[in-house]
């Protein structure tokens, strides 16, 4: 059920994402006088087509959904060798023959109608209230920034600002936070966090280090010592057998601490297991309103991603973490909905300069295996996260297209730039080098991401 939730979503999350990237082109072509052959959903053997007989446009939807494109009246595309030539009528209207900013309108609207997507669901799901886990700090792991900052584990985060000086930044949720200290990383920037603790209201200056060594599936939070808490750890479910089992853990105790330390998220309590296989842990629980302290040596396993021996005691564990729900009116949710667009395309694009200079790893790129995966995944949590997860893969479309690689929109951007500049068209010999050599970039890309995905699947 799960891999047919995963394909759906990612037909789904696919085919409203090329809509809208083609029907950018369609349109701004339409509007320009381009005649239009061709709108093609998918590529390869058509499985459904028609004519509109209005506009002459052949609508295709294609048996392989990784894309789609645009097929214009075009001088370029016509074989000189069997004699065909478009009509003298039909000249005009040939993409070719349109001029440079045309050609650039028409080229650029593909990845700007993936922008506008991504703004305008953005904006849905500010303007529509999401319940979002609040933004409570939980024990940081020794030796890491949040823990130098001062951050002790119950703090409620209410505002940032850089250690400079400078605008302070409300902080609404978690996913808020989040998203203020990964602009923050980019920079290395110091920032001031102002968190509510039990005492009173105090200030935290914080060293955002970088997070471009870590892969796509670690979270840079983690790795500075930030992770939601404030939140209750229950036992779901015992393993027969298991640690758990021979201590008396039982469903719906609730773990408070583990040897003295506090509990309120699940990402930390499994972390410590893991780093005391066959060593005796206490854990504090309370049952039927009564704490007790239990013994429990977690048994060794080996763990399948990393293939190092770790601790684990056979519980599944149920985490239920303080929430708000934060809403905002329709004019705030666009200037957010904006705001978060630009964020996203701003780091993606800085990402992507990194790993082409070695500052970041390579891992960092996905392929069609994981984002089916996480279409699945946000599928699953509801209609919001799936929205939050088709814009932000519209703008990750929209930001690869506009990189000045030959045979992508941003290939040819350049070429019509230089031709504005020059006053002189990139010569077809050329272009042809450019295409194969930017062909050549676009596989090896792939092939890198595909094999990310590869080693996130099989764990190797």
């Amino acid at each position: 059920m799960n891999f047919l939730t995963e394909i759906v979503a990612f037909v789904v999350a696919i085919g409203v994402l090329v809509v809208v990237h083609e029907f950018g082109h369609y349109s701004v072509a339409r509007l320009c006088g381009v005649k239009v052959l061709r709108f093609s959903v998918g590529f390869g053997k058509p499985l459904v087509q028609w004519v509109n007989k209005k506009t002459g446009v052949e609508w295709t939807i294609a048996a392989l959904p990784l894309g789609g494109y645009v097929k214009m009246l075009d001088e370029r595309e016509v074989d000189p060798e069997s004699g065909t030539r478009i009509p003298d009528e039909d000249l005009p209207r040939a993409f070719n023959r349109q001029s440079v900013a045309k050609r650039i309108a028409i080229v650029a609207a593909g990845p700007i109608a993936n922008f506008v997507l991504a703004i305008v669901l953005f904006s849905a799901v500010f303007a529509g209230g999401v319940t979002e886990p609040a933004a409570i700090v939980s024990q940081p792991a020794p030796d890491t920034a949040a823990a130098r900052a001062g951050f002790e584990g119950g703090e409620t985060v209410l505002s940032m600002r850089d250690a400079q000086g400078g605008e302070t930044h409300p902080i609404r949720s978690w996913s808020d936070l989040r998203w203020k200290m990964l602009d923050a990383s980019f920079d290395h920037r110091r920032v001031v966090l102002t968190a509510k603790t039990r005492e009173g209201t105090f200030d935290f200056p914080v060293a955002v280090g970088g997070i471009t060594d870590a892969g796509a599936e670690q979270d840079f939070m983690d790795k500075l010592g930030f992770a939601p808490g404030g939140g209750t750890l229950t036992v779901a479910g015992v393993e027969a057998g298991s640690a758990a089992q021979k201590s008396g853990l039982k469903p719906g105790d609730t773990l408070r601490a583990i040897d003295g330390r506090g509990i309120e998220n699940a990402t930390n309590f499994i972390d410590y297991v893991k780093a005391h296989g066959g060593k005796p842990v206490t854990l504090t629980i309370e049952r039927n309103g009564k704490r007790d302290a239990v013994q429990i040596v977690p048994d060794v396993k080996r763990d399948a991603s990393t293939g190092k021996d770790v601790g684990r005691i056979g519980a599944a564990l149920a985490n239920q973490l303080p929430t708000v729900d934060v809403r905002y009116g329709p004019l705030e949710s666009l200037r957010l909905g904006v705001n978060r667009t630009w964020d996203i395309s701003l780091y993606s694009l800085r990402m992507f300069g990194r790993m082409i200079t070695g500052e970041a790893s390579l891992k960092n790129l996905s392929g069609p295996v994981t984002i089916a995966d996480y279409a699945g995944k946000s599928a699953r949590l509801g209609a919001t996260a799936f929205i939050s997860f088709i814009a932000l893969v519209s703008i990750s479309l929209g930001v690869l297209n506009l990189l000045p690689i030959p045979v992508l929109d941003g290939g040819h951007l350049l070429y019509y730039l230089v031709e504005a500049v020059t006053g002189k068209a990139v010569s077809d010999r050329w272009q042809l080098v450019l295409q194969r050599a930017g062909l050549v970039c676009i596989v090896a890309l792939s092939m890198i991401a595909l094999f990310n995905d590869l080693a996130r699947l099989i764990r190797f």
